[in-house]
This record gives C-alpha cells, structure tokens and sequence, in this order.
C-alpha cells in the first residue's frame, strides 16, 4: 500500500464517540479507533465499563474519554452532547453501538415489556443519539455507523426460539434509519453506514439468555450457529475492527446509506 493510500484511513485529529463502549464490540470499536489514531470517548450505560475501555486506551495513548448514558434517555443523550461539545468541540465519528438482547421466545409469547425495553435502547437510542450529535458534525462532516446485525435482514429459527422478534425488528429499524440519515445529511458531508454483525463471541449481549438456559439448550444453540455458518466458527469483536477503520476514514468518503454485512458467510446460504 502507498503512503497516500495507508494515509486515507489514519483517523489522527478526529474525534469519535462510540455507544456501549464498556464492553464487547464497543471495546472493540474503541480500541481500533485509537489505534488509528482518533480521540475516542466511550459512553455506556455501566460507567465502569466505560472507564476500563478508556484507561485500555490511555495505556497506550492517553487521549480517551469516559461517560456514562442511557441512550433509550433524552436527558441523558443530551447531557452526553453536550458534555462531548464541552469536550471536544465537535464529533467526527459517531458509532451506535449500544443494544441488548432479550431471552428470546416466539413472537405469542413475548412479554410486552421485553418488545418496548429493547426497541427503547436498540432503535430509539440510535435515533436519540443520532439527533443529539448530528449537530456536532454540521459543520465539518462526520461519518454515523450503526450497527445493526443480520437478524436485520434474515430470519432464523432452528426449531427452537434463538432470535427474538423484537431484536429482529428493532435491527431492521436500525438499517432504515440510517438509509434515511445518509439522503438527509449527504450535502452536509455526513455519511451514515450500517454494520450487520453476524453471531460474534466475547459480547455481553447474550447473558440474559444464558442466565435462564440450560447447558443442553446453550449447547443446541452453539451447534445452530455453527452448522450455519460456512466458516464454521463465530466472529471476534476485533474482526470488526478494520470495517469501522474503512467507514470512519476517508478511505470511504463516497460511501453512504449501505449495509455491511460480516457474518462468515451466514447470509450467502
């Protein structure tokens, strides 16, 4: 790779804020942002979390921040605005990475309150945080990454409950969304990508599942997912790093509204 061509994905004077960054696919986000040379600020809802992430970095770079929000909270998405305004005067790259998953059960059972907590964080928070740091991009650009999954775009149900309607849904909202964001805010030089994650390993999305599941349903779970996927294995967070790399970094800055999908081959079967 030439100079010029290594130079289109160094993020150094940028300022990125990533959701749920405590843990997981956030740690990963952050991690490699700051590797590349962005100033990152990590938001989750457990702060603690959120400090492990930013002393991570601080080890080696000494430039994270650390704050807390509820994303499915106005107030609290506006506080963390403006606290990142404060800050850092502007934001560069904004990922919405936050989200939960309930236990799933088929859609005649799901409790009502399981559909409104997950959509209240996973869809109404990217909206929320969305609506509250556009403003920090319109005068210099930015690059918005939601990440939705391919729970999004297919559906999978291997004879037993294994992905809740409301994450599908709520996923699926996620790349509307940001279709939408990429016609709306093309000639403010904000650009708005999804990525749709296939089952990746090393989150803590799932521990509300494996709480109420027993050894043998975890096991027929696992053996789903791999029988598949053709590579035959989950993802890792870190496997995720460099397409954020490529849709933070001018490396894609004729790229808007599409979906990127990472998923071991899930989805080409």
């Amino acid at each position: 790779m030439s100079g010029e061509a290594a130079n289109m994905f160094d993020l150094t004077g940028k300022v990125a804020l990533v959701t749920g960054a405590g843990s997981g696919l956030g740690r990963a986000f952050s991690e490699g942002l700051a590797s590349i040379g962005a100033r990152v600020v990590c938001a989750d809802r457990n702060r603690s979390w959120a400090d492990e992430t930013a002393a991570i970095i601080n080890a080696k770079r000494n430039d994270a921040l650390s704050l807390g929000v509820d994303v499915s909270e106005t107030d609290s998405v506006q506080a963390l605005a403006q606290r990142v305004g404060e800050a850092c005067g502007r934001v560069d790259i904004l990922i919405n990475n936050a989200g939960i998953a309930t236990n799933p059960v088929r859609t005649h059972e799901m409790p009502i309150e399981d559909w409104d907590r997950l959509v209240a964080i996973n869809l109404r928070g990217t909206f929320l945080c969305s609506r509250a740091i556009i403003p920090l991009m319109l005068a210099g650009g930015g690059s918005i990454i939601n990440i939705a999954s391919i729970a999004g775009l297919v559906g999978h149900y291997p004879g037993f409950p294994a992905l809740g309607a409301n994450y599908s849904a709520a996923k699926a909202g996620v790349i509307g969304f940001t279709r939408q964001l990429a016609a709306e805010y093309a000639k403010d030089n904000i650009r708005a990508n999804a990525i749709a994650p296939g089952w990746h390993g090393g989150t803590r999305l799932a521990e509300e599942r494996k709480a109420k599941a027993t050894p043998d349903e975890i096991a027929r779970f696992e053996e789903s997912i791999l029988k598949g996927t053709p590579m035959g294995r989950r993802g890792r967070p870190e496997e995720l790093q460099g397409l954020a790399v490529y849709l933070a970094s001018d490396a894609s800055r004729y790229v808007t509204g599409q979906v990127f999908v990472q998923d071991g081959g899930w989805t080409a079967i």
